[in-house]
């Protein structure tokens, strides 16, 4: 084990630092002056020099990657050109209303995908069966930012059951204000004891979780359907059922261990996913997280904090792929980590 995790922090590093340099190419080729962006587009010829100077753009291509490098690996990711502020403190006030969201959609995609995925095959060829893969064709289907709309409208214009945009209510901060303790609003609720907050907080977080986990419950509920099927006809199972043990017992322990393994690895691929998926999810719904920022910095070139979040979309990945393939050798004793 700790030579394989070795091996992926190795070839992690690899992947980034070509990464860093893709990335820092691509800025520097866009068709923009940084900058103007800094500054605005109104400044003098004599402002906007004074700016690349400051900012080093007035150096060989390089160089500025050689001092980027550098500041990036001592933590300082530069100052974004729309917000004039550190982007490391941009994503970290960002990054836990992501996480927050990425770790419900993510809840729901394994326990509704995997549960739909059991009950299909236990039913295959029947009308559940057909109902599920449409459901799951579905999911894979739509894309996000128009399921989300179809979901305000619904629960928040037709029901008004559910907030339809943002994180918290804004009258929250001086009704019962969130005391930090992690940093993660819900969490911190939680561990105060500010239901109210966490009240708040679960209703603004169903509608963009339930859009942003769609699609995972689409992948992992036909992977899981399909290894099922594929566990339950082997001779093991045949066996446990002549012995007489209970259905219950051969479909959720024998088979569901034994069709785990390929469900996580498209499980892992849903999670990497949404850490893009998101920046649709945020945008329609709101949502003060990296999402919503990146989209923002997108539309202001502002390259240093593209190229963060670019990095960060990757680190993620990365850590994701290295999660799966430790639970694959934790649940299926035949995978072994080489």
């Amino acid at each position: 084990m700790t030579r394989h995790l070795a091996r992926l922090a190795a070839s992690a590093a690899a992947v980034l630092l070509v990464l860093t340099v893709a990335t820092f190419v691509l800025a520097r080729v866009l068709p923009s002056d940084p900058a103007l962006a800094y500054i605005g587009p109104k400044a003098t010829a004599a402002q906007a020099a004074r700016i690349r100077a400051q900012l080093g753009l007035d150096q060989p291509l390089p160089e500025q990657y050689i001092h980027y490098l550098v500041r990036l690996l001592h933590g300082d990711w530069g100052y974004s050109l729309a917000t004039k502020r550190p982007v490391l403190s941009e994503v970290a006030d960002r990054l836990p209303a992501t996480l927050e969201l990425i770790a419900a959609s993510t809840l729901l995609s394994a326990v509704l995908g995997i549960g739909l995925g059991v009950v299909a095959a236990r039913r295959e060829g029947g009308r559940v069966d057909a109902l599920v893969r449409l459901v799951s064709i579905g999911g894979v289907s739509m894309p996000a930012f128009w399921l989300g709309l179809l979901l305000q409208v619904a629960f928040v214009d037709r029901l008004g059951l559910l907030p339809a945009t943002g994180a918290f209510s804004s009258t929250l901060r001086f009704v019962d204000p969130i005391r930090s303790i992690t940093g993660f609003p819900l969490l911190d609720s939680l561990l105060t004891g500010n239901w109210t907050a966490l009240s708040d907080g679960l209703s603004h977080l169903v509608l963009p979780a339930v859009t942003l986990a769609a699609y995972q419950v689409g992948l992992v509920a036909r992977m899981t359907r399909a290894s099922m099927v594929e566990v339950l006809a082997q001779d093991h199972i045949i066996a446990a059922r002549a012995y007489g043990l209970r259905e219950r017992a051969i479909v959720w322990t024998l088979a569901l261990r034994g069709a785990l393994s390929p469900t996580l690895t498209v499980l892992g691929m849903a999670v990497a996913y949404s850490l893009t998926g998101t920046f649709f999810v945020e945008t329609v719904f709101n949502w003060p997280g990296i999402g919503q920022f990146a989209t923002q910095t997108m539309l202001a070139v502002d390259y240093p904090s593209i190229m963060a979040i670019t990095l960060l979309g990757a680190a993620g990945y990365l850590l994701t792929n290295a999660v799966v393939d430790v639970l694959q050798a934790r649940v299926d004793p035949r995978v072994r980590l080489s």
